[in-house]
């Protein structure tokens, strides 16, 4: 076994996420408070009760699920000796990648919530309710995405902000370029061509005010040397050099998040198995479309974290 942690992004985020690591592991439930205190804010009761509106807010589930990756990784190693450094690399999805970073040492756990919440809110901020959405392209490649894009730009601003996986393409921008865009999209063999419900248009260039924002908040932090490689959105590629992992988190606001390559240059690279510790199964579940004959897992409860150790031995 070769592995990889996967760290996953905005969308997992549910109601009662993190409670059954809080219960089961102390050194989950001290991730918890920890991140309560950094934030000045009751954010494991708000996880824990609802409603899902307020969680789903952009400043809340950013945090939140970093919590809850960081919460399953620190458990596997407290309780079952398990450390990062099983991984040849890690990876994160959006803000996945800032959980990826805290997991590999580069951030330290009260400082990645403070940037989280910092980000959440920046982004949140960037754009008018209502100037900007996000469509997903199913079936599409890269090449009919970019054709969309050509095609919606007499519109406004439209541009590919996540290639997620194979067939499965996100794009960002003003609402009427992306509406012409799917549409465009949908009228020349797409599968289907979906607007999202979502608060904001990630990954685009709308993003700038807060990738300006992010840039003097990463400024101000101190970066260490990973103890693996991270694999990051902007490049595809393992990058350890602080410096540049900083540089990196600023163009990701605005730039695309390159998941489907980053997947495929992992399994080129000899990663035969793939982990996302925190809620939920999204990577996963997109992993088998982008690459076959690896394995992939969710690290989510204490059953699936004991056995996963378990198969380490």
């Amino acid at each position: 076994m070769t592995l990889a942690f996967i760290f996953p992004g905005q969308g997992s985020q549910s109601v009662g996420m993190g409670a059954a690591l809080a219960q089961a592991f102390p050194a989950a439930k001290a991730v918890f408070q920890e991140v309560d205190e950094a934030l000045g804010q009751n954010l494991f009761k708000l996880m824990q009760d609802g409603p899902i509106e307020e969680l789903t807010l952009t400043e809340n589930a950013q945090p939140a699920l970093m919590a809850c990756s960081i919460a399953a990784m620190r458990a596997l190693k407290s309780e079952f000796g398990v450390d990062v450094t099983a991984a040849k690399y890690v990876a994160g999805h959006s803000l996945g990648e800032y959980s990826a970073l805290c997991a590999a040492g580069v951030l330290d756990l009260d400082v990645t919530a403070k940037l989280l919440k910092t980000r959440g809110n920046a982004m949140q901020a960037a754009v008018a309710p209502g100037v900007g959405a996000m469509a997903a392209l199913l079936g599409a490649t890269a090449e009919d995405a970019a054709a969309a894009c050509a095609a919606g730009s007499d519109k406004g601003v439209v541009q590919i902000a996540n290639d997620n996986a194979t067939g499965q393409i996100v794009l960002s921008g003003e609402k009427d370029a992306v509406q012409a865009a799917a549409d465009y999209a949908q009228a020349n063999g797409v599968k289907k061509a979906m607007m999202l419900a979502v608060s904001a248009p990630f990954h685009c260039s709308l993003m700038q005010p807060a990738a300006d924002v992010m840039k003097d908040a990463l400024g101000d932090t101190d970066f260490k040397t990973p103890a693996v490689p991270i694999v990051n959105n902007v490049t595809s590629r393992p990058v350890s050099n602080p410096d540049t992992l900083r540089n990196d988190l600023v163009k990701q606001v605005t730039g695309q998040v390159r998941w489907r390559e980053s997947i495929l240059w992992m399994a080129d690279n000899g990663i035969t198995d793939f982990a996302e510790p925190g809620v939920g199964k999204v990577l996963t579940v997109m992993l088998r479309r982008i690459v076959k004959d690896v394995s992939g897992q969710t690290l989510d409860t204490p059953e699936k974290l004991e056995a996963f150790a378990a198969s380490l031995t």
